[in-house]
């Protein structure tokens, strides 16, 4: 694991939070639902979603490296009574080069 590094005015954090107990769902939402019950094979239906983007994020330490930048995002989701996150990252998956981080044990996702 390593952090994004944004001191040098490359790339931004936006979130956006979805409120969706008893009200019509966005298309965005119901993609979420369908990846939950897809992966986990069971019903789904969300009450509340965070969305995090983390856009042409670069990593740490950016003074080294601002052009290999990543854009992902964490979805974290719950029904009142189950909660989930999702992570995803842009096509091709993580680009930041791991051999040039300070880290040696590089993960992506959470534990």
């Amino acid at each position: 694991w390593d952090n994004a590094d944004f001191s040098r005015g490359v790339g931004t954090t936006f979130y956006q939070e979805f409120l969706t107990l008893n009200t019509a769902k966005p298309p965005f939402i119901r993609d979420v639902e369908a990846k939950v019950r897809r992966y986990l094979r069971s019903s789904y239906s969300a009450a509340w979603t965070l969305k995090i983007t983390w856009e042409k994020a670069p990593a740490y330490a950016a003074q080294t490296d601002t052009q290999r930048t990543i854009t992902y995002q964490a979805v974290l989701t719950t029904d009142g009574f189950r909660s989930y996150i999702l992570m995803l990252y842009q096509e091709g998956g993580m680009r930041w080069d791991y051999t040039r981080l300070a880290a040696t044990n590089v993960l992506i996702g959470y534990t």
